[in-house]
C-alpha cells in the first residue's frame, strides 16, 4: 500500500487502477507513477494496491477486487473518496466489485486515459474512451453513486483534471461531514421566526444530529461566573485580541466573555461541530449583551453560528465551509440596490465572521435596541464586506414533501456605495430576479449563506448526487 503518513488526517483517497490483462501491462504501470505524483504534487494521501498484492498493483478479477476491498475497509475511517483510474478499457466488474465490497459509501471520481492517434494498433491503444461507459454502467446498475470529470477522457495532468480532483475533494469533503455532522439548538426558536422552523428527524435520517439546550441553562452557567475566574479572563482577552472593542464599556466586554465561557463549555460538552442560538431578544432582555462576537469568533474558527436558532441555515454554513475550507456567513437577502436588478443588499446585525469584515468593530445593534434598549445590544459588530467571489446557498427541510432541499449558485460581492450599519454587503447576481422568484415560489427562508469562493458546482454534486438532495443550482 502507498501512504503518506503525515495527510491521513485530512483525508486519503483510495485508488482503484482498472486493467484487462489484453492490453499493455506497461498502460497500468505508468498510470500508476503518473497518479501517485500528481497526489503528492496535490497533497493528496493515496491509499492503493502495491505492486506486489496484485498484477502491478491493478484490479482485474474478483480476487484482485477482494484484495482491494480489505485494504479499503482497513482505511475505512480515513478514506474520504475513491478515484477509479482506467490507464485502458479495464475491467468493468473489478471496478464495480471492489466498491460493493469495500462498502464504504464516499464519492467515487471516475477518470479515463486518452488515446493517442499515432497509437492505436493492438500493442498500443487503450479504449479507455469506451472502457470508462462500461465502468459508470456497472457502477449505476450496482447502486454506486459516482462523479464524472469534466472531460470524457483526459490524462492526470492535464490542467481540467487537477480542477476535478480539488473539485472532488471538496465534494467528499462535504459529504463526509455532512453526515455525521452535530449542531447545537441554543434556546427556542423566537417567536416571531416562523421562517426558521424545520424538522429534526429529517435531518437526522439523512445523519445530522440536533443537541438541545435551553437557554436559561447556558445564561445561568454565565451568570455563575465571576471576572476573576481564569476562564473568563481568558475569553476577555480573547475578544479584545478578535476585534476593536469600540465604545463598548468594560462591564459589557466582562457579560461577552462569561457567556462565551459558557457557550464553550455547551460546544465541548457535546462535541458540537456548529451551532444556532436565540438571540432575539431573549440574551438581550435577559441577561444584557449580544451574543454575536462569540458567534463570530466561532464561525472565524470554522465553528459555524447562526442566529435565531436557524439550524438548517447553520447547517449551511457549514456546508459552504467544507465546500471551500473558508469561514461562512449567514445573512438576510436584505435589500434591492438602487434600480440595479442584479444587485441586492446583504445585512446581518453583526455576527460575521471576520474574514469578511476587514473593518470590523464591536458596536451595538441599533435596531434590536429600539426595543430592549441599545445599551443591551453591545456585542454586536460593525463592518462593510468588500469586493469579493461569492457562493451562496440555502438548505432546508421541506416537512410537507418530507424532503431536505437546496439551492446554490455564485456571483460577486462589489465595492458598491452602501451607506448603513451593522454588518453588510452589496453582492452582483446574474438573473438574480429568477432566483428571488424561486426562492418565494418553493418556500425558502430569508437567511440565505455567503462564502468568498467558486464552490457552487462541489455543492450542487455532494448535495444532489450523494446526498440525495433536491438541489437548484444558479451558477
Amino acid at each position: 500500500m502507498v501512504q503518506n503518513k503525515g495527510m491521513a488526517q485530512a483525508g486519503s483517497i483510495g485508488v482503484i487502477i482498472g486493467n484487462r490483462d489484453f492490453f499493455p501491462d506497461r498502460l497500468v504501470s505508468e498510470a500508476r507513477v503518473e497518479i501517485i505524483e500528481l497526489f503528492k504534487e496535490m497533497g493528496i494521501n493515496p491509499v492503493m494496491l502495491d505492486t506486489e498484492a496484485t498484477k502491478l498493483g491493478g484490479v482485474e478479477t474478483f480476487q484482485d477486487a477482494q484484495k482491494c476491498a480489505r485494504l479499503f475497509a482497513d482505511h475505512r475511517d480515513e478514506i474520504i473518496g475513491v478515484l477509479v483510474v482506467l490507464p485502458n478499457f479495464g475491467d468493468e466488474r473489478g471496478v464495480a466489485e471492489t466498491l460493493k465490497l469495500a462498502d464504504l459509501n464516499v464519492p467515487v471520481l471516475v477518470q479515463g486515459y486518452p488515446d493517442d492517434l499515432d497509437k492505436l494498433d493492438v500493442a498500443r491503444r487503450r479504449d479507455s474512451w469506451c472502457g470508462k461507459i462500461s465502468a459508470c454502467n456497472n457502477l449505476y446498475q450496482f447502486g454506486i453513486k459516482y462523479t464524472l470529470t469534466t472531460k470524457h477522457v483526459v490524462r492526470p495532468q492535464d490542467p481540467s483534471f487537477k480542477a476535478d480532483l480539488l473539485d472532488f475533494m471538496g465534494v467528499c469533503r462535504i459529504t463526509k461531514g455532512l453526515r455525521k455532522v452535530r449542531i447545537g439548538a441554543i434556546g427556542a426558536r423566537p417567536g416571531g421566526f416562523n421562517t426558521v422552523r424545520y424538522s429534526e428527524k429529517i435531518l437526522q435520517r439523512n445523519g445530522i444530529s440536533v443537541v438541545t439546550v435551553d437557554l436559561s441553562e447556558i445564561l445561568g452557567h454565565a451568570n455563575k461566573l465571576t471576572q476573576h475566574d481564569s476562564s473568563v479572563a481568558e475569553r476577555l482577552q480573547r475578544i479584545k485580541d478578535y476585534a476593536p472593542t469600540g465604545r463598548t464599556p468594560d462591564e459589557a466586554l466582562i457579560q461577552m466573555a462569561k457567556l462565551d465561557v459558557a457557550l464553550s463549555d455547551f460546544v465541548n460538552a457535546n462535541a458540537l461541530d456548529a451551532t444556532a442560538i436565540q438571540c432575539w431578544t431573549s440574551v438581550q432582555t435577559n441577561y444584557g449583551c449580544n451574543v454575536c462576537t462569540s458567534m463570530s469568533i466561532m464561525s472565524e474558527n470554522m465553528m459555524p453560528s447562526g442566529c435565531e436558532v436557524d439550524v438548517t441555515g447553520t447547517l449551511s454554513m457549514y456546508a459552504l465551509q467544507l465546500a471551500s475550507g473558508s469561514p461562512s456567513a449567514l445573512v438576510d437577502w436584505n435589500n434591492n440596490y438602487a434600480e440595479d436588478d442584479n444587485k441586492c443588499v446583504l445585512f446581518h446585525c453583526g455576527n460575521w465572521a471576520k474574514s469578511f469584515l476587514p473593518d470590523i468593530e464591536i458596536s451595538t445593534a441599533p435596531i434590536l435596541g429600539t426595543t430592549v434598549g441599545e445599551e443591551n445590544t453591545y456585542g454586536a459588530l460593525s463592518g462593510r464586506t468588500p469586493a469579493m467571489p461569492l457562493t451562496y446557498g440555502r438548505i432546508s427541510t421541506d416537512d410537507p414533501k418530507g424532503i431536505i432541499k437546496a439551492y446554490v449558485g455564485e456571483g460577486e460581492l462589489t465595492n458598491d456605495t452602501l451607506k448603513t450599519f451593522g454588518n453588510r454587503a452589496v453582492a452582483q447576481i446574474p438573473n438574480l430576479q429568477d432566483l428571488m422568484q424561486y426562492i418565494c415560489r418553493n418556500g425558502f427562508e430569508h437567511h440565505v449563506v455567503m462564502n468568498a469562493s467558486k464552490t457552487a458546482g462541489r455543492l450542487k454534486e455532494a448535495l444532489g448526487n450523494y446526498m440525495c438532495w433536491e438541489v437548484a443550482s444558479f451558477h
